[in-house]
């Protein structure tokens, strides 16, 4: 009979996860805090330990770190409300054998237990990670912190799929920072706001002379990410002509600096990420499929926000700090229970990044995120300008009588054409101002722009 040790000081978590891994057959003993785990496993046989990460007294990481200096030692699953990159990459490097995020379905445990048992713990040694950057503890996240802590270490490419706005890019710099690359330079293009004709230039360097005005070498991105990372931010955005470029110094390590004749080698990890549908695009035949199996060694999924709504509070937390001191603000009020409500029903595709701003907003309009009526507000003025409503059906313009359309009715796109000609007009032209009341990137933009035909000149 297999013998678990359950260590959480909330008693009423500790006494649901006893109860469902003695009807799967286990023995089970109980402890309150670290110490008296400690005090149970001088006396007693353990094969697995499930300890809450957070408690009065010592930490499940230091449970943990005991246990493992210990001759023998038990399985540990760490457990916590709390997850983030560095307690996932000091879990494993002290030799956890997985983490759970509460809360968790009973079942989810029983079987983790039955694993534990069953496997050879994780021995892979992950350096542990920057002060926090990611927030969140949705499973998901969960799921993704152990893809981060896995791949870290092993200098293959990463390939990170994700929507606009998910925190694709902080992927990437916890990739490197927990990578023997982490004393090398993390060097970041824009794959989608580059054109072309720069883009090489950008990444390969060039030669004096190579050019009108080139009055000097110039290092490329390559070049001086030597024996670090480099990050290709909308890899999916590059031209055909280009893909044959990139994938050239993939298969060899080798650049030559425009205008050049001379070749040498770098050693560059390469992170590349994409919003788009890579697999479709080959389908398509947009994209080379031999460039998208050098890229994707690995690949690691960023979940929307609206598949993890359960971390919205900790956002809105972690943004209301976060702005405070931008701000030189002392306090922030809130949140209250009326704005995490708001914010927590809507469904945000421009996902973490829209958050932010949205909060941003509201902190900028009413001192603090307590009113509701600021927080929707602030809500609508971003997500409309898209053609996007703010609420759920049943919550939008809850005080406004329905009513009929009024006037010429458009297809979509021809709406869409109309509004973005207008907001360009009321900007003089701007595009960035434009995009920013649109609620879309200004890469974006100039896209729709091209697309249907909208020339406005800048006033």
């Amino acid at each position: 009979m297999v013998s678990v040790l359950v260590v959480d000081d909330d008693a009423g978590i500790r006494e649901s996860a006893v109860m469902a891994l003695e009807r799967a057959g286990h023995r089970t003993l109980q402890a309150g805090d670290a110490a008296a785990a400690m005090s149970i496993l001088r006396k007693s046989r353990v094969d697995v330990v499930v300890s809450d990460i957070y408690m009065p007294g010592d930490n499940g990481l230091a449970l943990l770190e005991a246990i493992s200096e210990r001759r023998d030692p038990p399985r540990v699953i760490l457990m916590t409300a709390r997850g983030s990159i560095e307690t996932t990459a000091l879990a494993h490097r002290s030799g956890a054998f997985d983490y759970l995020a509460k809360p968790f379905e009973l079942g989810e445990l029983v079987a983790r237990v039955a694993a534990a048992v069953a496997t050879q713990p994780d021995a892979a040694a992950i350096e542990p990670g920057p002060p926090s950057r990611i927030v969140g503890s949705d499973r998901s996240m969960i799921a993704m912190y152990k893809a981060i802590a896995r791949i870290a270490a092993l200098d293959v490419p990463v390939l990170i799929l994700g929507e606009s706005g998910s925190g694709k890019e902080l992927v990437a710099e916890s990739v490197h920072d927990l990578s023997h690359r982490s004393s090398g330079p993390l060097i970041t293009v824009n794959c989608g706001a580059i054109p072309d004709t720069l883009l090489e230039n950008e990444l390969f360097g060039s030669v004096r002379g190579a050019y009108t005005d080139s009055r000097q070498d110039r290092r490329g991105a390559l070049s001086r990410a030597d024996r670090g990372t480099l990050f290709l931010d909308e890899v999916g955005d590059i031209s055909a002509s280009f893909q044959v470029k990139l994938l050239r110094f993939l298969q060899d390590g080798m650049i030559t600096p425009l205008g050049g004749d001379k070749s040498h080698h770098v050693s560059v990890r390469v992170l590349a990420a994409t919003h788009r549908d890579l697999r479709q695009m080959i389908a398509d035949g947009r994209f080379r499929e031999d460039l998208y199996y050098r890229l994707a060694g690995y690949e690691i999924a960023v979940p929307p926000l609206r598949e993890r709504t359960s971390d919205i509070p900790l956002l809105i937390d972690h943004f209301r700090k976060k702005i405070g001191a931008e701000m030189h603000l002392d306090v922030v009020p809130g949140p209250s229970q009326s704005v995490v409500d708001l914010l927590s029903g809507y469904r945000w595709p421009g996902n973490v990044r829209e958050l932010e701003q949205v909060i941003r907003r509201t902190i900028i309009d009413s001192g603090g995120l307590t009113d509701a009526n600021t927080a929707e507000r602030a809500l609508q003025s971003m997500s409309l300008g898209a053609g996007r409503s703010a609420l759920p059906p049943e919550a939008a313009e809850p005080h406004r009588d329905q009513a009929e359309p009024e006037g010429d009715l458009f297809p979509l796109d021809e709406a869409e054409r109309r509004h973005i000609e207008s907001v360009l007009r009321a900007t003089a032209g701007n595009q960035t101002q434009a995009a920013f009341i649109l609620g879309i990137e200004r890469k974006t933009l100039a896209r729709k722009m091209k697309r249907m035909g909208i020339s406005i000149e800048k006033s």
